[in-house]
């Protein structure tokens, strides 16, 4: 065991974990920040994507112990009131069915958008391949990114 000092959403927080623990099982089990998800548990379908220094990285391979100093960044930290860019687009090409993939498919359109403010069809494809929808809403979340992009 080992405490981290943890930036989290731009608040700091302090764990006493085992420095291979994932940062997916200290926001869920250790912070209870249940905002992500966890999917696979192999970083193959992006269920808990957050961001690490506005980059999207996948919270189930990403150890403690390799954070740092870097800010980490959740769904619940993206916007105060839910109306980041992103998250309003979802809701007007109502994007969620189960809703399960949604924080980390939010959380990967929103790093795109973040390095690529006007991506096209072939670079939001690239850039949300490793987000599985399981209710198949691809059509819809391209849609809503190129609405976010252009707000």
């Amino acid at each position: 065991m080992a405490i981290f000092k943890l930036k989290i959403n731009g608040k700091q927080y302090q764990v006493d974990v085992d420095p291979s623990t994932p940062v997916l099982w200290v926001l869920r089990d250790h912070l209870k920040m249940m905002g992500t998800k966890y999917g696979c548990g192999v970083a193959q379908c992006g269920a808990c994507t957050i961001h690490l220094d506005g980059e999207a990285v996948r919270s189930c391979i990403t150890f403690v112990d390799s954070v740092g100093d870097q800010e980490i960044t959740t769904i619940e930290g993206l916007s105060e009131n839910g109306d980041h860019p992103v998250q309003e687009a979802w809701l007007e090409h109502d994007v969620a069915q189960c809703g399960y993939c949604q924080p980390g498919q939010i959380m990967s359109a929103a790093a795109l958008l973040n390095s690529n403010p006007h991506p096209g069809d072939e670079e939001i494809e690239t850039a949300m391949s490793g987000n599985i929808c399981r209710c198949g809403t691809y059509t819809r979340i391209k849609q809503a990114i190129k609405t976010a992009a252009n707000s």
